[in-house]
C-alpha cells in the first residue's frame, strides 16, 4: 500500500511539537484539549522515532534552522 501522506521527519515533528507547546502555553485552560492531545501524539512520535541520546541534538538542530 502506498501512502500519499508520508510521516514527517523528526525535525519537522520537533518543530510541530514546539509550536504546539507554545500554543498550549498561550491558550486558556478551558479550551486546550485538542492541543494537549496533539502534544501527546507528537511526543509519542518523537519518543518512538528518535533515540534518547539524539533528542537534545534534534532540539538544537530545530532551533538553528529557520
Amino acid at each position: 500500500m502506498v501512502h500519499n501522506n508520508p510521516t514527517p521527519g523528526p525535525v519537522e515533528t520537533q518543530r510541530d511539537w514546539t509550536r504546539t507547546y507554545q500554543a498550549l502555553a498561550e491558550s486558556p485552560p478551558t479550551s486546550n484539549t485538542a492541543l494537549r492531545r496533539r502534544l501527546l501524539d507528537l511526543s509519542r512520535r518523537l519518543h518512538r522515532d528518535v533515540p534518547r541520546t539524539q533528542q537534545s541534538d534534534l532540539r538544537r538542530r530545530t532551533e538553528e534552522q529557520p
